[in-house]
């Protein structure tokens, strides 16, 4: 019985293990391929100054306004003022941790070719637009991987456009089961998977 139990324990770590952190095993969950607009050939070796937006950004299948409406009553019901705090956390964790997942991520792979981003002055801008977040779920022995969907938008230091790439259904999700119980561990890895996408889509170019 021990070794038959063993045995299951063993298979659904497997399973699990292949679901996890962007198609282990080709289970996994993958971004939808890049729509390119545009020329990336001009950015290799360039600084790129970035900033994020996430105006009228939708969350699964309602607005923003909508979802933290009702997650704030639902756990404020629960413990007075964590419904508020929750609501504060969920816009922190942008600057705290979504975007410097991001920026590390993105520079990591850009380091042979000279291609970085940064939050200062550069000599090309980069708008990164999140048009819909979903934050996915982790209930232990289930799991579905967070979603974001984006629009990076490159111009030069006049304003004109000279790149957009559309960037969809970005998965975010830690390699172990128990990992990423918080909504902001797996949408700061979707920031870190959207990193490493938006500059092997540029590299492509390159």
């Amino acid at each position: 019985m021990k070794k038959i139990l063993a045995v299951f324990t063993f298979t659904l770590l497997t399973i699990a293990a292949a679901h996890a952190q962007y198609g282990l095993g080709g289970l996994g969950a993958h971004s939808k391929k890049a729509v390119v607009d545009g020329d990336a050939s001009v950015l290799k070796g360039k600084k790129i100054s970035v900033s994020f937006t996430y105006d009228n950004m939708g969350v699964g299948k309602e607005t923003e306004e909508e979802y933290l409406k009702t997650r704030i009553e639902q756990k404020n019901e629960k413990e007075p003022g964590s419904g508020d705090k929750w609501a504060k956390e969920w816009k922190d964790n942008r600057e705290k941790k979504y975007e410097p997942a991001f920026i590390d991520k993105f520079n990591q792979m850009g380091k042979g070719s000279g291609t970085q981003v940064t939050k200062g002055a550069g000599a090309y801008k980069l708008v990164i637009k999140t048009t819909n977040s979903d934050p996915g779920y982790n209930i232990g022995m289930d799991k579905s991987p967070a979603r974001i969907n984006t629009i990076c938008e490159f111009s030069d230091n006049s304003g004109k456009v000279i790149l957009t790439i559309n960037l969809d259904k970005v998965p975010g999700q830690t390699a172990t089961m128990m990992g990423d119980f918080a909504v902001g561990t797996r949408l700061s890895e979707c920031y870190e998977k959207l990193g490493k996408d938006l500059y092997n889509t540029l590299a492509k170019s390159f």
